[in-house]
């Protein structure tokens, strides 16, 4: 087995004749990776690519544990072990929380650890909110929803794309010690984030993504000392300490 549990090689991506991934390469260990970058630099693109899901056309190679999966449906990565909190939660509204819960369970409930009762266990607030729908949920728990959807697969891998959208500061601690918790854990995780303080926190390895490409690999503690590269990369001013 690799040592590496997910390696990207020489990965281009397209939105018809757009090309937004330009022969991006990178390795994801054991440790935690974050993902930060301006918008439209083709982060949520490349978290889609390596989930199956879009873009319609990519090449290049993505290796789960060595095993190619560029190419894959979606349903076959989520097998062999990534699972996807996409941007935007993505939950379905017609659904209650448990009823999102359970139709995962019936296919995975002997599959690992991440059983629902663990997942109420993880979130006391969804199992309060069980039989409510899912629209009537909060933002912050409608994320608890869909980081607790994807858990149920038990995946090696949890690739989280912009997690912290959208919600109000405390939840958005909340949700670091979550991260926490799970890369306590053992999980990986893969964290793509506009959040530089969250991505900081959960997250000691950094990728900064520049117009499709890997332009630098960091620790945290480098990129929050370096003023000048998180104005470069980033675009944003750096706050006191």
């Amino acid at each position: 087995m690799s040592e590496q549990v997910l390696e990207i090689s020489g990965l281009d991506a397209y939105y018809g004749s757009a090309h937004v991934l330009h022969g991006l390469s990178a390795s994801i260990g054991q440790r935690t990776t974050g993902i930060v970058g301006r918008n439209g630099m083709g982060k949520s693109t490349l978290c889609k690519a390596i989930m199956g899901i879009t873009p319609p056309r990519a090449r290049g190679s993505i290796r789960l544990d060595g095993e190619e999966i560029l190419g894959k449906p979606s349903y076959d990565i989520c097998r062999r072990g990534i699972a996807y909190v996409p941007q935007g939660r993505r939950i379905f509204s017609s659904l209650s929380t448990d009823e999102h819960l359970r139709m995962l369970s019936r296919k995975l409930a002997t599959r690992g650890q991440w059983t629902i009762d663990a997942v109420y266990d993880l979130y006391p607030r969804l199992a309060e909110r069980r039989k409510v729908g899912a629209a009537a949920l909060s933002g912050g728990e409608q994320q608890m929803l869909a980081i607790g959807r994807a858990l149920l697969t038990n995946p090696k891998l949890l690739v989280m794309d912009e997690p912290s959208e959208g919600l109000a500061p405390a939840i958005v601690e909340q949700l670091t010690e979550t991260c926490r918790t799970l890369v306590a854990e053992g999980l990986t995780l893969l964290i793509v984030e506009q959040n530089l303080g969250m991505a900081t926190a959960v997250a000691d390895r950094l990728l900064v993504m520049v117009h499709g490409e890997v332009a630098l690999e960091t620790s945290s503690s480098a990129l929050l000392a370096d003023e000048d590269a998180q104005r470069r990369y980033l675009g944003v001013e750096p706050t006191a300490a």
